[in-house]
C-alpha cells in the first residue's frame, strides 16, 4: 500500500514539474530544436537534407545533422538537399518493441541505407515484404507524416515504386 502511494506521489510530482512519464512518451519522434529545424521543415515538404562540409580538401556529406564535419572537424558545413535515392546496407525486421508507438507497427523493418550522395542513414524500409529485402537494393525516400507530432519522418521504400517529382513520396500510400 505504501509503495503504491509512493508511486502515485512521484507521478504527481512529475506532472507538476511538466515532465512526461515514460509510458506516455513517444519514442519515434525527435525533439526539434533551432539547429535541426531546417531538416524537419524540409522533411515536412518531402525534401531530404544532409549536412555538407565546405572545408578545402574535404567536402564530405554527413547525416545525422551536426554543427561540424565528423571527418575533418570543420565548422564550415551547410544544409544540402539530396536526391533521396539510396541502397539498402543492412536491416532487421523488428517483431517485438514495447516502446510507444512502435508496438502498433509490428513487424517493421529497421534499416541502414547508403544515400547516393555518400552518407549512411538509419531509417525504416516500408512497403516491402521481408522476403524481397536485399543488400544493395535501390530505395527512394518517402515521408511518414505524423499529424499528432507535427512532423514528417524520412523512411525508404523500393525504388521501383512511382514517386512524385520532388524525389519523395508519401509513406501513407
Amino acid at each position: 500500500m505504501a509503495e503504491a502511494r509512493h508511486r502515485e506521489e512521484g507521478r504527481r510530482e512529475e506532472e507538476r514539474r511538466g515532465e512526461r512519464r515514460t509510458e506516455e512518451r513517444r519514442f519515434d519522434v525527435p525533439e526539434v530544436d533551432d539547429f535541426t529545424r531546417p531538416y524537419w521543415e524540409a522533411a515536412a515538404a518531402c525534401r531530404l537534407l544532409v549536412r555538407r562540409c565546405r572545408a578545402p580538401g574535404c567536402g564530405r556529406a554527413h547525416h545525422y545533422p551536426r554543427a561540424f564535419c565528423p571527418r575533418c572537424w570543420s565548422t564550415d558545413v551547410v544544409w544540402e538537399e539530396v536526391s533521396g535515392r539510396a541502397r539498402l546496407y543492412t536491416w532487421s525486421v523488428v517483431h517485438v518493441n514495447d516502446l510507444p508507438p512502435f508496438g502498433t507497427r509490428l513487424p517493421y523493418t529497421a534499416a541502414v541505407v547508403d544515400l547516393d550522395e555518400g552518407p549512411r542513414m538509419t531509417s525504416e524500409v516500408v512497403d516491402c515484404p521481408e522476403g524481397r529485402l536485399r543488400v544493395g537494393m535501390p530505395l527512394v525516400v518517402a515521408f511518414r507524416e505524423d499529424v499528432e507530432a507535427g512532423i514528417s519522418v524520412p523512411v525508404f521504400r523500393p525504388a521501383e515504386r512511382p514517386v512524385d517529382g520532388q524525389g519523395g513520396a508519401s509513406a501513407d500510400g
